[in-house]
């Protein structure tokens, strides 16, 4: 069973910076996509950031410029690079893997991630 383990967040000034690291086990890392979603209070979770096993990216474009991510496939290791944060990035994050072939998702526990002064 294909699991997800977040670690990383925390609490951080305005304009600061965080990395969200996800590790990976249970399956063949390189068949499946990874990304990262997150959900503020109140809200739907949302795409944050996605990486395909090729590499390709997308990101929303509310952190576009200012999220950067990366996975290792050597290590089963995703991580999303968090710059310039902002109030509004507040929220739990999630690390998502989606199997290429048969489309099953799976996620993480969740992160809290708190941008404040």
């Amino acid at each position: 069973q294909v699991q997800l383990v977040e670690s990383g967040g925390g609490l951080v000034q305005p304009g600061g910076s965080l990395r969200l690291h996800c590790a990976f086990s249970g399956g063949i890392f390189s068949y499946y996509h990874t990304g990262w979603y997150r959900q503020a209070p109140g809200k739907q979770r949302e795409l944050v950031a996605r990486i395909t096993v090729g590499g390709s990216t997308n990101y929303a474009d509310s952190v576009k410029g200012r999220f950067t991510i990366s996975r290792d496939n050597a290590k089963n290791t995703v991580d999303l690079q968090m710059n310039s944060l902002k109030p509004e990035d507040t929220a739990v994050y999630y690390c998502n893997a989606v199997r290429v072939a048969t489309v099953t998702q799976y996620w993480g526990q969740g992160i809290q991630v708190t941008v404040s002064s």
